[in-house]
């Protein structure tokens, strides 16, 4: 392995720059600039200095011997101060040194699998870590981060190689003293990993939307209020409003942070019957963003119309303009009327749907869980059907477990490492 180098933190001026440092030669390139290094993971201060003397800085250095680190191998941290100047004089001092160079985005934590201090799925979590928002996307990224399915893809793995084992048994050792029925015992496992792994594949897509978002329509008729309610949602201007209909053209987004979920709140335009061309696409825009979001809220017009969209079962449904009514009901981004109660209803329904979230959090976990519960539902076939096709059944079984091994990387996971560690930056 060569060593590698970069900085750690965001560029820019900041209090402190950490520069990382990682392989065979990072504590011995360290004590190059600073002179002695305190001891193993014990930080001490340090100067600093180029290879003819020049003080570069004064700074805290940490290191860690191979096997302790974060990825495995020596590392060496100099947690400098951070103005750009600083940190581009240590980079080019450490450029200079032989057996170095500037990391890639990405290689720390890829030579943290590498050295099996990490599984896939826990780099997945990282980088959902690093650029979590919200506190339910910190949650459920730090629960991967720390190994939340590499534990249950190993339990699901032990009671596949159990089953394996039980029917593999009657195949070597058929004139031996061991059970002849084990189809039962085999089938309670299979059940349970069966059950299991539905349920995680069901939960997929919610855990998808805590990572990327949820997303909330506003839709109604035109001039009920849309985009005045998205600007008071919002707390600024984020749409144009206006006393005629049709303003709103395009499907207007504001990001927002409710109760620690991520969500888009979407102003679409007034649904109606319209000759006008480029209404008519915004019109189609909004109706389709309106079916495929999380959750709508249906501001009504004096006339109760839902303009030609069915409100779902969790739909929010709500008068509009309510600043204009005289009962108190309804919602008004005009006064505030009703915000906070509209708010607190948008809040309930989702953070009820992240409840169903599952352990795994993106669509290549789903597709290996799918993968391997159609390998699960064959064995489980031939069991029922008493074929005797005992080493079917066994293979069956192997070819879920490698399914289950790929969730963290284990098995047939090279061709999306590329694209994973892209989405690093490059000290990370």
């Amino acid at each position: 392995m060569e060593t590698i180098y970069a900085l750690a933190t965001a560029r820019g001026k900041a209090g402190v720059a950490v520069i990382r440092l990682s392989g065979p030669r990072a504590a011995a390139a360290a004590s190059a600039l600073c002179g002695s290094l305190p001891p193993a993971r014990r930080a001490g201060l340090r100067r600093l200095r180029n290879a003819d003397g020049t003080t570069l800085d004064e700074a805290l250095v940490l290191w860690f011997e191979a096997g302790a680190s974060f990825t495995g191998e020596e590392v060496a941290e100099l947690h400098c101060h951070g103005s750009p100047a600083i940190v581009n004089a240590v980079l080019g001092a450490l450029s200079r040194i032989d057996g170095l160079r500037l990391a890639e985005p990405g290689e720390f934590t890829r030579r943290a699998l590498e050295n099996e201090r990490l599984d896939l799925a826990q780099v997945e979590g990282l980088a959902d870590l690093i650029e979590a928002e919200t506190e339910a996307q910190r949650r459920q990224a730090l629960r991967v981060l720390e190994g939340a399915i590499g534990k249950r893809a190993e339990s699901w793995r032990a009671d596949l190689i159990r089953a394996a084992a039980l029917l593999e048994a009657t195949i070597d050792f058929v004139d031996e003293d061991v059970p002849v029925d084990v189809a039962p015992e085999v089938l309670d496992l299979l059940n349970r990993v069966k059950a299991d792994l539905e349920h995680e594949a069901a939960g997929v897509s919610v855990s998808e939307r805590i990572r990327d978002g949820f997303e909330v329509a506003i839709v109604g008729a035109p001039n009920v209020g849309k985009s005045t309610l998205l600007n008071a949602l919002a707390g600024r201007e984020a749409a144009i409003t206006s006393e005629y209909a049709g303003t709103t053209r395009d499907v207007i987004e504001v990001r927002m942070d409710l109760a620690g979920l991520p969500v888009t709140i979407l102003d679409t335009a007034g649904l109606r019957e319209t000759g006008d061309v480029v209404e008519e696409i915004g019109i189609n825009r909004a109706k389709q963003r309106a079916r495929a979001a999380d959750l709508r809220v249906f501001l009504l017009d004096d006339m109760g119309s839902t303009v030609g969209l069915t409100p779902l079962a969790e739909d929010i449904v709500i008068q509009g303009k309510a600043d204009l009514l005289s009962d108190g009901t309804g919602v008004s981004g005009k006064t505030g009327q009703g915000i906070g109660d509209l708010v607190a209803q948008i809040t309930a329904r989702l953070e009820t749907r992240a409840e169903r979230a599952a352990t795994v959090t993106r669509e290549r976990h789903r597709t290996a869980i799918i993968r391997a519960l159609a390998s699960i539902e064959s064995a489980r076939n031939e069991i029922e059907r008493g074929s005797g096709t005992t080493e079917l059944v066994a293979e069956e079984l192997r070819m879920a477990s490698r399914a289950l091994d790929s969730l963290v990387g284990r098995v047939d996971v090279e061709h999306i490492l590329d694209e994973i560690f892209a989405s690093f930056c490059l000290g990370k």
